[in-house]
């Protein structure tokens, strides 16, 4: 009898389990035609001294291996480059693959901006095998959104859906076309939301175990009801395959972004000019906050958005323009969205208690950072020679002061030390702070003899500008890693 009622009890729990089980025909069928696949080539001039495809006949096991990885040169006109006995560079195509998706009727489409990005010809290849050559209309580096048009009308537009809605732990599934493999379907759940990822401050990533691998780049995320939720964009992995962790950017922010370069051509973004640090549990302590939240100012730039309204080094901004700041990562997401202009509220903790100051925000400029070529003109180290730590610094020059917003700091032209493997060129040092004094990064000498007069076991932090964002690296005087 006991079996008899295991048994039963097996096959009720195995069925319900089926029962739970969701089915995505229905909405393959009807949103599948919404999906491209977008292939792009860019001409390129062949290099000395780069790989060659080897001759091989099409049967060799090797052929297949070179002719997708080797580029060939393209044989040139006559009269022009790529004729033998000219000097000039051979030119050769360069391929890539990547998916998009249909948000118009008339033709408009959303991909990633590294899947178009440099492209000479862009191929869009509909489920119906139509294919059309389109054009960018736009595309945002910062958030990886591209925005392109197909001379086409008629044609099946996806629907969206609200990511604000999405819940830990729901279905959702993508369409696309990983290593061309056309209109693949993969089906996951959503890992985690509002995922924050190094170098990327404006996106709040959706985190799922959805399986992307390249050429899936670009295309759509849907939810159960056949709504776009987002645009998968990357993957992390340690092998360049997928590894079950997977980040879509959320639709709400690719449509801000197309909006923006449909009808202007540009993104506006703003900006309030501090540079902030995460709250740790022992921050929080000292300031008098009950739990670690918020976004320590540690620089208020002078003459900036922020400054004119009042904040101040050492203020924690709680909130923005009514939005809490849980994370330091929080703030340029949401100051980001906030339209140059307006006048936004930020509430801020000093002193043991909170207040609210107003502040008109101001526009990020276009991407300036520097880099090694950045070093020209600048007046360099005598003989270049690196400190104890084994940097080469370089005082920048007005023209690079002025693109960078610094008022002071030290360009890194080379890193010949072990222990600051962090800081790379094209960095600026800022400050220099050991023993609980902060000295200010105004000279090469300055700096030097400072760094110098420091025995050799004193730990020390720099504060690093690198782009847009402000590090602080420890280590020792002598060299060692902290």
């Amino acid at each position: 009898m006991s079996r008899i009622l295991l048994a039963a009890l097996l096959c009720i729990s195995f069925g319900a389990s089926a029962q739970g089980l969701p089915d995505f025909t229905e909405l393959v069928e009807k949103q599948g035609p919404t999906v491209v696949n977008i292939s792009t080539t860019t001409q390129a001039a062949q290099r000395r001294g780069a790989p060659q495809v080897p001759q091989l006949d099409e049967d060799d096991p090797f052929y297949e291996f070179f002719r997708r990885f080797i580029p060939r040169g393209q044989p040139g006109q006559p009269g022009q480059p790529g004729q033998p006995g000219q000097p000039s560079p051979r030119q050769f195509e360069s391929r890539s693959l990547g998916s998009g998706f249909i948000i118009s009727a008339d033709g408009y489409l959303l991909t990633n901006a590294h899947v178009v990005e440099a492209a000479d010809e862009i191929t869009v290849k509909l489920t119906d095998k139509r294919e059309f050559k389109a054009k960018v209309i736009g595309a945002d580096k910062r958030t990886d959104v591209a925005l392109i048009k197909i001379e086409a009308t008629g044609l099946p537009a996806v629907r969206f859906g609200d990511p604000a809605k999405l819940k830990v732990g729901e279905w959702v599934l993508a369409i696309g076309s990983p290593f061309g493999f056309e209109a693949s379907v993969t089906a996951g759940i959503v890992s985690a939301k509002g995922r924050n990822l190094p170098s990327e401050n404006f996106v709040p990533f959706i985190q799922t175990d959805v399986a992307i691998n390249p050429g899936n780049s670009g295309g759509p995320l849907f939810n159960m009801r056949g709504e776009v939720v987002g645009i998968n964009s990357q993957i992390y992995s340690r092998t360049g395959g997928f590894m079950g962790l997977s980040f879509a950017i959320p639709i709400d922010v690719a449509m801000d972004i197309q909006n923006q370069l449909r009808t202007t051509g540009k993104i506006s973004r703003g900006r309030i000019g501090v540079v902030i640090q995460e709250v740790s549990k022992e921050l929080a302590e000292s300031f008098g906050l009950k739990t670690p939240a918020g976004a320590l100012v540690n620089a208020v730039e002078k003459g900036g958005p922020a400054d004119k309204a009042g904040v101040e080094a050492g203020d924690i901004i709680l909130k923005f323009d009514g939005k809490s700041i849980a994370t330091s990562n929080d703030l340029p997401r949401v100051v980001g969205a906030t339209r140059p202009g307006a006048k936004a509220l930020v509430q801020v903790w000093r002193k043991g208690a909170s207040r609210d100051l107003t502040v008109s925000v101001g526009e990020i400029p276009e991407d300036r950072v520097a880099t090694r070529d950045t070093k020209r003109g600048s007046k360099p180290a005598p003989e270049a020679v690196a400190n104890r730590l084994g940097l080469v610094l370089a005082d920048p020059t007005a023209e690079q002061r002025r693109d960078l917003k610094i008022s002071g700091g030290l360009l890194v032209e080379d890193n010949k030390g072990t222990a600051t493997g962090d800081i790379r060129p094209g960095d600026i040092v800022l400050s220099l702070t050991a023993k609980g004094v902060t000295t200010e990064a105004k000279t090469v000498e300055q700096f030097n003899q400072s760094l110098a007069k420091l025995d050799k076991n004193t730990t020390l932090t720099l504060q690093v500008r690198r782009g847009d964002t402000n590090l602080f690296i420890t280590i020792k005087a002598n060299g060692e890693a902290k």
